[in-house]
């Protein structure tokens, strides 16, 4: 939200002012007088209105008025501070302090300064909240940082040095800030809340008694807690918060890496990993500190879908809403209904749920997150503008309730005067408009959380209680065969035997046998209502056939089964994929995580277009460290995965066109080769070094492309296709790489070549990316992996048959160089386009479609060229028999084989349907023709997406499709075709 804006003093505190301006300057010497009669008139303004606002700062200008005048005539009143200029002004003033009174005094003295200097700015609206919040995190930082080492110097003089037994090397210890100071989100009056942990244990060493680690660190933890926490005359630094820590205040005080990873993944709670979202190291050892939060990362961000979380966050505000009401707290705009905990835990709903596997949502800044859920269609964006304006107009409250008397609280004040200093705080005329707007915005906060957070069998929520109760008994084996069968043939069940025992064969699986409790009370909350749903959806005994496989993939990963009880819609659309392909829900079973994609139904309806895939792709990747291999491929598969189905899932809905499905499916395929290109050219040159070229300079980037043949050439993949490739470099074989384990440059791109296809055809956890076929290379299996340009023109040149000229129509660059590609598709129009005996072309090209014909056409009908081939008995092979897709396809090639030398613009594209078009525009096939080829090659390809989907074959009955397949049969005779 925009800075809340400055309105003139009320009257009411005219009286106030006056008072606190008086008492400031009788304490003035002469200096002092004459420098204050100095200030210009916008900071004279700005004093009156601050010491209007804050009790503090009108106590600390009475107590040390040369600090407010160093302050205004430093310039630091009226401008931000520069990045570490907090730090080094902290560590300046420590310098000298030889004892530890000496420190606390100086930390207190500063903090003071600080403090003034904040409220200052934020009051007179010089400083946004952002910058507040950052300002006053980097003071925390810098007090206890610059305190620890302090203190940690000392204590080792003392007690020796801490050392471990294992690594041999000295041991400094981790703070860990918690919540508001991990996000660098300290509002004016926080606490701060600390974790210590040390490496490893050991003892220390060069004092006469040794110390355990645990016992010097303990010591060490006791010592900066004082520095910090205690009040002296000179007040206190930071209220010191301990309390989350392993066993909470019964815990030990500080913890060796090792026990804090057994505890959290032992005993660690729902509410601790909420907590650990935003820790971050603030002093210490930051290097071991970074080890430690990698060894937490799984404790807090969970590899799969966890929607626990939401009855974990649910269950969190439940308890604290209770608390509000036993202690009169509805007035509290931290953890009243519609304060600023509601908007946290909103985000981090997000954060705990997808954050294992979306790293962009791994951010501790909370405005941050809500960007992301915005940006990556977690939420919409108005959502997100409202959440946000409210969190902020939340903030600036927050920070008005603190300013005036340095006081932690989150309260609406009772008194007149404190409301009158609020509202001028704030900007507004008058304490009735401030509530007007809070109300406002906390109604907002709270609608967007019930929408989040609110239990789905909340009657007040969504009218869900009591949905599939109905079912509970058959599903708990309360009812005998006879009685459950009955209620799931009135239910709609055509054959409730069957249905009755798939039920009772899940019920029966090992992983349900094997499931702990919670799982079990889970899957006993999920089944009632996935079986009202499925009666209530239509197609019952489809859907129950279908998605019981998918229950038994989830039984260990519970998570899942929540993530669908707690979104009826993602349940809703489940049942509509599934229902309509079982392709889908084999995918869907195989792979569970593909459930997230179901609930943003705006998402999985609305593939992103080319620019956008390689854009996300690339971005998903670069949040990954270059040394994590798992990591990498893993992301891949789920990129690949997730927008596969959402292909799917517009395909079904109808919202894609066949050709529009065969253009997302290959862009696809393209971001994905564009990425495994690099990561491969990346890996290989880590080992190897990269390839010097013929000038002696060394590759910045491949001289080397992924050609792409067959269907991704022809831009028109299915959902299971296999990718044909062909590698081509134009490195020189005399020349080696610049690496330790040197190699010659067409040798580094084979490995290039090699390693490319493991990362595309290894199986993991997700499975393989796609099926390679490199058969199409020069040499087919006998040849080399990766040919030089050289090389694949002399072979294209002199030694390909006419079937792999055929093949070359279709071939374009996929990824890889520009220049390569350009001299490739010199080669590829050379070889095309060359001078061809037509006759013999005929010969060759019907020669090659009789043997595909009769090997891979229907025996019964002779590849459908018999008379009864056309009778609804028979069955038409929708790509192989006579008029079908490979008929087309043969008629094109020849028609590029026969005439691209006379027209070369026949060669500009590899698309069958770009290239017919083509061939009308040069009046080589009549416009008629075209289109008949055109709409029977689209009708023959869409029935075959559809048969995919119904994972069968693509063959339908030889009643279908008669004035298609006669044609095309037509104009292949017209040809000259046999």
């Amino acid at each position: 939200m925009s800075l809340p804006t400055l309105t003139a003093l009320p009257a009411e505190l005219h009286a106030l002012v006056k008072h606190a301006r008086q008492t400031f300057v009788s304490r003035l010497d002469e200096g002092g007088q004459t420098a204050l009669a100095a200030w210009p008139p916008e900071r004279r303004a700005a004093l009156e209105r601050v010491l209007g606002a804050s009790d503090f700062v009108a106590e600390q200008a009475a107590r040390d008025p040369q600090m407010l005048l160093e302050l205004a005539a430093s310039g630091e009143l009226e401008r931000a501070l520069a990045a570490g200029e907090l730090r080094d002004q902290l560590g300046q003033a420590l310098a000298g302090c030889s004892s530890e009174d000496e420190l606390a005094r100086c930390l207190r003295r500063y903090r003071n300064r600080q403090q003034l200097r904040i409220i200052w700015r934020d009051v007179n609206r010089l400083a946004d909240l952002a910058e507040t919040c950052r300002d006053l995190s980097e003071l925390a930082d810098a007090c206890i940082d610059l305190a620890y080492h302090w203190l940690y110097a000392r204590l080792c003089e003392q007690s020796g040095t801490p050392v471990g037994a294992r690594s041999g090397e000295a041991q400094h210890l981790v703070v860990l800030g918690m919540g508001k100071l991990g996000a660098f989100e300290l509002n004016l009056s926080s606490d701060i809340d600390l974790i210590f942990a040390y490496p490893e244990g050991g003892e220390t060493v060069g004092a006469r008694r040794a110390l355990d680690n645990q016992e010097f660190f303990t010591r060490l933890g006791q010592k900066l807690i004082k520095a910090l926490d205690a009040v002296t005359v000179d007040g206190f630094v930071f209220r010191v918060d301990m309390r989350l820590r392993p066993y909470g205040s019964s815990g030990p005080l500080v913890y060796s890496f090792n026990a804090m990873e057994q505890y959290y993944q032992d005993q660690g709670r729902d509410w601790e990993r909420y907590a650990m979202i935003k820790a971050r190291v603030v002093a210490g050892d930051q290097a071991a500190g970074a080890q430690l939060q990698q060894m937490l990362r799984p404790f807090v961000y969970r590899r799969y879908l966890d929607f626990s979380a939401i009855e974990a966050l649910r269950t969190m505000k439940q308890l604290i809403q209770q608390e509000v009401r036993r202690k009169g707290m509805t007035e509290n705009i931290k953890l009243g209904a519609g304060g600023i905990r509601e908007v946290e835990f909103i985000a981090q709903a997000f954060q705990l749920i997808h954050g294992g596997r979306d790293l962009s949502l791994q951010q501790r800044p909370l405005l941050k997150v809500l960007a992301t859920l915005a940006g990556q269609g977690y939420l919409p964006a108005p959502v997100v503008d409202e959440l946000t304006e409210g969190y902020c107009f939340l903030r600036y409250l927050e920070h008005a309730l603190q300013a005036i008397a340095d006081r932690q609280t989150q309260m609406l004040p009772d008194g007149e005067q404190e409301r009158a200093r609020v509202a001028f705080i704030m900007g507004f005329d008058g304490w009735n408009a401030l509530l007007d707007r809070l109300a406002y915005w906390r109604g907002r906060i709270d609608f967007h959380f019930r929408q989040v957070i609110a239990d789905p069998d909340d009657e007040a929520g969504a009218n869900l209680a009591g949905i599939g109760d109905e079912w509970l008994p058959l599903w708990q084996n309360a009812l005998e065969a006879e009685a459950a069968q009955h209620q799931l043939r009135e239910a709609g069940f055509a054959d409730a035997a069957v249905a009755w025992q798939r039920i009772e064969g899940l019920q029966h699986a090992s992983p349900v046998r094997a499931m702990q409790r919670l799982g079990r009370e889970r899957l006993d909350a999920f089944m009632p209502r996935l079986l009202a749903a499925m009666v209530a959806h239509g197609h019952p005994d489809l859907l129950l056939e279908r998605l019981l496989p998918l229950v038994e993939a989830v039984a260990r990963r519970s998570a899942y089964l929540v993530l669908l009880s707690e979104n009826p819609g993602a349940l809703e659309r489940l049942l509509t994929l599934c229902a309509a392909s079982p392709w889908v829900a084999e995918q869907i079973a195989r792979f569970p995580l593909l459930l997230d994609e179901l609930l943003n139904e705006g998402r999985l309806y609305s593939p992103p277009g080319k620019a956008e895939l390689t854009a996300e792709l690339r971005e998903r990747l670069t949040r990954i460290p270059e040394d994590d291999l798992e990591q990498q491929m893993e992301a891949l598969r789920h990129f690949k995965l997730a927008h596969g189905l959402r292909v799917a899932a517009s395909e079904i809905a109808g919202s894609l066109p066949l050709m529009k499905v065969s253009d997302y499916l290959t862009w696809l395929a393209e971001a994905i080769l564009e990425q495994v290109l690099q990561l491969g050219w990346r890996q290989v040159g880590q080992r190897h070094g990269y390839p010097r070229r013929a000038d002696g300079s060394v590759a910045s980037e491949p001289d080397f492309i992924i050609v792409g043949y067959g269907k991704v050439g022809g831009i028109e993949l299915g959902h299971s296709s296999d990718l044909d490739l062909v590698f081509v470099h134009s490195g020189d074989q005399q020349t080696e790489t610049d690496g330790a384990k040197p190699i010659d440059s067409a040798q580094f791109y084979t490995r290039l070549g090699q390693r490319i296809i493991h990362l595309l055809t290894a199986q993991t956890a997700s499975g393989a990316l796609y099926e390679v076929d490199m058969r199409l290379r020069p040499s087919g299996v006998s040849g080399l992996l990766a040919s030089s340009l050289a090389a694949f023109e002399r072979y294209q040149e002199s030694e390909a048959w006419t079937w792999e000229h055929q093949a070359l129509v279709r071939a374009r660059k996929l990824t890889g160089s520009e220049g390569v590609a350009e001299q490739f598709e010199q080669i590829r129009a050379r070889v095309l386009g060359r001078e061809r005996d037509g006759a013999a072309l005929r010969a060759e090209v019907s020669e090659m479609r009789a043997k595909m014909r009769d090997n891979l056409g229907t025996k019964s009908t002779a590849g459908g060229t018999a008379a009864e081939a056309f009778d609804a008995a028979a069955t038409f092979n929708l790509k192989h028999d006579a008029g079908g897709i490979v008929d087309i396809e043969f008629m094109v090639q020849y028609a590029v084989l026969a005439w691209s030398r006379q027209y070369p613009e026949l060669l500009r594209f590899t698309d069958n349907i770009r290239i017919l078009e083509g061939l009308e525009r040069a009046g080589l096939i009549a416009g008629a023709d075209v289109h008949l080829l055109q709409e029977a090659y689209k009708a023959y390809r869409a029935a075959a997406h559809r048969l995919a989907l119904q994972k069968q074959a693509g063959v339908v009955s030889g009643d279908h499709f008669h004035e298609e397949r006669r044609g095309v049969m037509r104009i292949w005779r017209e040809l000259g075709l046999a």
